[in-house]
């Protein structure tokens, strides 16, 4: 019985799955609400993951996959939606992973963002991160932001992607999406080039080497908005990962203009919900004041914690006091947040004093007064 990659797609898409997996000697795998669950059909075959491939892969990505022994692209299943696909060979045999990209822009309020984000939106220059591992969803959060500035000022927007994943039409803005390999050769070109395209605001899918960092920071320094993203998973260790990119007779010179060009990070992690079906976000959000600034530039990272604690007029917020309130408004289950914290032996205490009625959930929010002042 042959297997037809559109009823694996169709299916994935209708039962609300976030990957397909498709590897030799297991079914068809679908990731739902964070799971792994097999589909009941037959199991595959060498031959079915080549021909699986061969349906989807444009001739370029075929051949960066016998070259190198692996490819990533991304392509439109009509008008149901976008996947983002990774073929890769292990043990000799073809393997597929494709992440559907919702075709739906969210809201900030859909994925539950701080409100203070639209204020920092607004910014004419700076440098704005999303962090989180992989799978956090920090390319919907960036979607998120772009679609408001896109929706609400007139900017020209420039992304530079690998692949293209959600697609953005012009609206206010006027919106240009580079994809490396295709349109450009490299992030760090793409960079370089854009700075001479009249850009206001600029994303940068992924900060991966040096010289894309580099980049970025010049264009934040020269009066753009710079969105991009890390793998770190919080705000003190994003400040130190960019730092440690650097020789270390630039880190000086670097964590000043990190200090002035840096607005905010927001770290965020994906879990599955346990009050309904679906995931919810879990965020670490620092917002660069003045003190968190003379943090970076003196090298006292390992104060930005207790910084991001005394902020929560600003909107800012610690991840293991945000996985906390999650827990505690029963959206999440214990384990989960154990997990995911940063503490976690000092998460279990908190959770243990919170079940024998000693300790409280924290409130989230910001002032009024807060999102007046940022917005400047």
């Amino acid at each position: 019985m042959a297997i037809h990659i559109d009823r694996l797609l169709e299916t994935c898409i209708k039962r609300g799955a976030s990957d397909l997996h498709l590897h030799c000697g297991r079914p068809p795998t679908l990731r739902l609400h964070g799971r792994l669950r097999p589909l009941e059909t037959k199991v595959l075959e060498p031959e079915d993951t080549i021909g699986l491939m061969k349906a989807i892969t444009p001739e370029r990505a075929q051949q960066e996959l016998q070259e190198q022994g692996g490819t990533d692209f991304g392509f439109e299943f009509g008008s149901a939606g976008r996947f983002r696909t990774s073929v890769f060979q292990q043990r000799g045999n073809i393997s597929l992973v494709l992440r559907l990209i919702p075709t739906k822009l969210l809201s900030f309020e859909d994925i539950g963002l701080p409100p203070i984000t639209k204020a920092l939106c607004r910014r004419p220059r700076g440098m704005f991160l999303v962090t989180g591992p992989t799978g956090s969803g920090k390319t919907t959060t960036l979607a998120t932001m772009i679609n408001f500035v896109n929706e609400n000022f007139d900017r020209h927007i420039i992304t530079v992607e690998d692949p293209i994943e959600y697609y953005h039409p012009h609206k206010k803005a006027m919106i240009s999406q580079r994809e490396v390999g295709v349109d450009v050769p490299s992030f760090a070109e793409a960079l370089r080039r854009a700075l001479r395209m009249d850009p206001d605001v600029i994303m940068v899918g992924e900060l991966r080497d040096l010289e894309t960092i580099e980049s970025a920071l010049r264009a934040a320094e020269t009066g753009h908005l710079v969105f991009g993203t890390l793998h770190t998973t919080n705000a003190q260790g994003t400040v130190t990962r960019i730092v440690d990119q650097f020789p270390v007779d630039q880190q000086e010179q670097i964590r000043v203009q990190l200090s002035s060009s840096l607005i905010a990070v927001l770290c965020q992690t994906l879990m599955p919900r346990c009050d309904i079906r679906g995931m919810i976000a879990a965020y670490e959000f620092m917002v660069v004041t003045n003190a968190i600034g003379n943090l970076i530039r003196e090298n006292k990272t390992f104060r930005i914690p207790s910084s991001i604690q005394t902020g929560k007029k600003y909107g800012m917020q610690l991840l293991d006091d945000h996985l906390f309130s999650l827990y505690a408004e029963g959206k999440v289950e214990e384990e989960e947040v154990i997990d995911r914290s940063q503490q976690p032996g000092e998460m279990q205490d908190k959770i243990e004093g919170y079940k024998a009625g000693r300790i409280s959930a924290p409130t989230m929010g910001v002032t009024d007064e807060a999102a007046t002042q940022l917005r400047k």
